[in-house]
């Protein structure tokens, strides 16, 4: 099978199960107006975002990598009204955008986007968060997940996404950088006793890819 393939079949359950969204579809408008590179999850791995969100009952979510705000948009609708989802964006250009799209949702109440390397924001930070969803640089992958595992409680759902590298992380003599970090994260937890985690690969319209899933104990 081929990407074509991929795409109507993501077309197909996307079309059965999600319906139209002018929200969504408006901020990925305004995403693209901006120069926004097109990386944003696609609308079913959205909607999983939102339903883990959901499963584990989160009040608070940490989100690091915001761009322009479409997978936070999907992860504030799984918050109560009194929740709050902190996300954390390098670049104040695609923050501004995020902050717009998100203030268009009806979301801006509970949807916190901090600007900065997120490095030097996520030690600010206090937990416990019950989800966190880590979608930045690549190389930074093992560093942002053992800031996500700080600010964790038992219970706690972490979710990375683009592990998979179109299958280039199976390449241990792979030089790229963001293989390189994806490797770094997956070796770190396979040797952390305070987290069960797997990894589900993908295809669609993003291609192939992958989500890891941790949960801490």
């Amino acid at each position: 099978m081929d990407r074509r393939t991929w795409e109507r079949v993501d077309a197909y359950f996307t079309g059965q199960l999600l319906g139209p969204d002018p929200v969504l579809d408006a901020a990925q408008e305004a995403n693209a107006l901006a120069g926004l590179p097109a990386i944003d999850v696609s609308a079913a791995q959205g909607k999983l975002l939102h339903l883990l969100a959901r499963t584990v009952g989160a009040r608070r979510i940490l989100e690091i990598g915001t761009l322009g705000g479409y997978s936070t948009i999907w992860l504030a609708r799984a918050l109560p009204a009194d929740g709050e989802l902190v996300t954390c964006e390098i670049d104040p250009a695609h923050a501004e955008v995020a902050r717009a799209n998100v203030a268009r949702a009806g979301l801006d109440g509970v949807v916190d986007v901090r600007v900065g390397p997120a490095l030097d924001t996520l030690p600010t930070l206090d937990g416990p968060f019950d989800l966190a969803f880590i979608d930045a640089d690549k190389q930074s992958n093992a560093e942002y997940f053992r800031h996500a595992l700080r600010l964790s409680r038992p219970g706690m759902m972490i979710v990375v996404d683009n592990v998979v590298r179109g299958g280039r992380v199976a390449d241990s003599y792979n030089a790229d950088p963001d293989v390189r970090g994806t490797r770094a994260v997956a070796e770190l937890i396979a040797q952390e006793p305070r987290v069960d985690a797997t990894v589900v690969q993908t295809v669609g319209s993003k291609g192939y890819d992958g989500f890891l899933l941790a949960i801490v104990k």
